[in-house]
């Protein structure tokens, strides 16, 4: 594996990123990129979101960063741990100062900032989380191995797992993400027996905090092994014990079903497939999980079987909702043609009706649902014959009245 990462990133205003290396000490080693967009870059995959460690105090990088012209933002909250950030290309950068832990509970850590940039990657989870490039050669510091497991697909915890998870449950969750992301073939035994051992421990999580990192596992290409891998040592158990087996599978053909249909996986939609298929129950779960109410709504409709023709659904309950349906039931062809359909509006309103010689109220409802009915069982024509269904309809009422 290369030594060094591209520099400038691609994709970033590189002027801009150069006034803000003149600020905050590029070339003096002051600051370097750090985490993820860095192992990213190793690994051949997209970059995401591009942070940068500093020695200097958030305080003094704020006052750097506002000299130089650039867009700065901050919170008390943020300055408080250590975080400024900076709008380059239209897009935030945090510049974060060095920081080692002074204590842990399982929840959240208590910081004390630092100058070594050793013992800020020492309080990474991963060692291929731990790694830090030269802004200005690439060059590419790692102090933990990172670039080797990177290299060979494995996701390790620094220092004793047990330990590192008992400062951090969520790491448990993150394991797996990144495994599903960047390991190859059974995880790293050391860290699944110590995610397996302390499984119980999610349970202290919030429910928010558990539902953001499964969406971000279930949002990898194939999140199925890494599921499978927790599922084997009963890891979900203590919070979503309704996962099981046949949820699995589901999953694994929902993947097939994304593939075959052309379409990009989609978080919601495959954990709507790992849950029981009982509208009900998807819901408690997705409420369980705090997840919004268009969410729990999306989750409920996704497990409910698909009950009439695609466009009629896709009319009725959304594209969306209907190509979620379609997938799960492995209706994958269907589920492509509605992906880029545009359910058209009924070309009629009440007042259509009125002007047939209806009156106002709840006989007009009554008949532009007849009307839609018909509109919709002929396959959404056009206006023309739109019209010409409205005027049977208003001649059968008025006949019967």
């Amino acid at each position: 594996m290369t030594d060094r990462v591209p520099v400038p990133p691609a994709g970033w205003d590189a002027g801009q990123l150069a006034r803000l290396g003149e600020a905050i000490g590029f070339a003096e080693g002051k600051s370097r990129y750090i985490g993820g967009w860095v192992r990213d870059a190793l690994a051949g995959k997209p970059p995401g979101d591009l942070d940068i460690g500093t020695r200097l105090m958030p305080a003094d990088v704020k006052a750097r960063a506002d000299a130089a012209g650039l867009q700065v933002w901050s919170s008390p909250s943020g300055l408080a741990h250590g975080t400024v950030g900076v709008v380059i290309s239209g897009q935030p950068v945090e510049i974060t100062t060095l920081r080692r832990d002074v204590s842990t509970d399982g929840r959240r850590a208590t910081v004390a900032f630092t100058d070594s940039w050793q013992e800020d990657a020492a309080r990474r989870d991963f060692t291929i989380n731990a790694l830090s490039a030269d802004p200005l050669t690439g060059e590419v510091f790692d102090y933990f191995g990172g670039r080797d497991d990177l290299a060979a697909g494995v996701v390790r915890f620094i220092g004793e797992p047990l330990a590192r998870i008992a400062e951090d449950h969520l790491r448990i969750l993150r394991f797996f993400r990144f495994h599903a992301r960047f390991g190859r073939g059974t995880p790293e035994a050391a860290a699944y027996d110590a995610c397996a051992a302390r499984a119980n421990d999610l349970m202290a999580l919030s429910r928010e905090r558990i539902a953001d990192e499964l969406l971000k596992l279930l949002s990898v290409a194939d999140p199925v092994p890494a599921i499978g891998y927790m599922l084997a040592r009963d890891i979900l158990k203590p919070v979503l014990p309704e996962i099981g087996s046949d949820g699995l599978a589901r999953l694994a053909a929902l993947t097939g079903n994304e593939t075959a249909a052309g379409l990009s996986g989609d978080a919601a939609r495959r954990l709507a497939a790992l849950v029981p298929q009982e509208p009900a129950r998807a819901e408690e779960i997705a409420a369980r999980l705090k997840l919004s109410n268009a969410l729990r709504k999306r989750i409920a409709l996704a497990v409910t079987p698909p009950d009439a023709n695609p466009r009629e659904m896709a009319y009725r309950s959304g594209v969306e909702g209907t190509v979620d349906r379609l997938l799960i039931a492995g209706e994958a062809d269907a589920a492509k043609e509605i992906a880029g359909w545009a359910p058209p509006r009924l070309p009629l309103s009440g007042g259509a009706m009125v002007a047939r010689g209806l009156s106002a109220g709840p006989l007009v409802a009554k008949a532009l649902k007849m009307v839609e009915t018909r509109w919709i069982a002929e396959g959404f024509p056009d206006a023309a014959r739109a019209g010409q269904i409205a005027d049977q309809v208003a001649d059968d009422l008025l006949r019967r009245q």
